[in-house]
């Protein structure tokens, strides 16, 4: 019966201690920094990872629009591809870079 009890509070012990997140592993509780992208150099799947509401069909349309057009001249010109739009624009402004 003693031992029951005492692997009880083995298995018990060892179950806390994996629910349990300690600081020191790495779950930071900070938001991660905002990464840029470059829409003139960035492919699909760069596209549609930084930029919010944009999935692999808006980003290949970027890159459509991108090689009709040529290069992008400023980020604001983002916002005349089809299905990009000003609001999705402005959701995005601040990783948008044109180089």
């Amino acid at each position: 019966m003693e031992l029951k009890s005492s692997l009880r509070s083995v298995v018990f012990s060892l179950a806390l201690l994996t629910a349990a997140t300690p600081a020191w592993c790495g779950k930071d509780t900070q938001a991660a920094p905002v990464k840029a992208v470059n829409i003139n150099t960035a492919d699909a799947q760069a596209l549609a990872g930084a930029l919010k509401g944009v999935g692999k069909a808006k980003a290949e349309a970027i890159i459509a629009y991108r090689k009709e057009h040529g290069p992008f001249k400023s980020p604001e010109q983002l916002s005349e591809v089809k299905g990009i739009g000003e609001k999705l624009f402005e959701r995005n402004r601040e990783v948008i870079t044109v180089k």
